[in-house]
């Protein structure tokens, strides 16, 4: 919602550069619509906040499908609550509504001088962190790139827009949880089911043929 109200106002003409978490953003550029630049991205991992590590039985609050599916694949015994809001809400709800932990992007957590409350962050191996998380993407209207380019780190810009392009090929809008990560060797990709019952990586270096490989178990 907050994307497309930004996106909204760069068609207008009323703002001349959009700042978005580039995690937030859709899996391709909106028509008319470019990023010109990524900064140099923060960590991309997942952060449990609450508790050292996940156990049985706990209670973890996420909204997101694809950290569910991924923590259940960990551990099925797992309970998962819905937990929505900014990220002050969702300490302050964990709290309230005594949960167990609660996972959110450790560069949110970063940046708002909140690391204190991770107790750990997953390796991308163990959980696959969502396409272009721990990056901020700088948002132009095609043909408007130089405004920004200056401040383009080339290596982030790289590896997320290998990121998006194989998310984007899975089917971006699909219901399923889709997660894809450049290491800088490697692009892993995932779809799985959503209780964590099956999960399918891939790793190679063309997001496209990660991407047909996936884009199977979906149909």
């Amino acid at each position: 919602m907050f994307v497309k109200e930004l996106e909204e106002a760069l068609l207008a003409s009323r703002i001349d550069v959009a700042v978005h978490s580039a995690k937030d953003m859709t899996s391709s550029d909106a028509a008319g619509l470019s990023v010109g630049a990524y900064l140099d991205r923060d960590d991309p991992r997942d952060a449990l906040c609450g508790a050292d590590a996940i156990a049985p039985g706990m209670r973890i609050g996420t909204a997101s499908i694809r950290r569910r599916a991924q923590l259940l694949a960990l551990e099925p015994t797992l309970s998962i609550e819905p937990l929505r809001g900014n990220v002050d809400t969702r300490l302050r709800k964990r709290r309230e509504r005594g949960l167990d932990a609660i996972v959110l992007a450790a560069a949110g957590l970063d940046r708002l001088g909140l690391s204190a409350e991770i107790g750990c962050r997953f390796d991308p191996e163990e959980v696959v962190p969502e396409a272009g998380q721990g990056a901020v993407a700088l948002q132009v209207r095609a043909g408007d790139e130089e405004l920004v380019a200056a401040l383009d780190d080339g290596t982030t810009h790289a590896r997320v827009e290998a990121e998006r392009a194989c998310v984007a090929r899975i089917g971006g809008g699909c219901l399923a949880p889709v997660a894809a990560y450049h290491d800088g060797e490697a692009l892993t990709a995932l779809v799985a089911a959503e209780d964590g019952s099956w999960i399918e990586r891939r790793r190679g270096g063309d997001p496209v043929a990660l991407a047909e490989e996936l884009a199977v178990f979906l149909r």
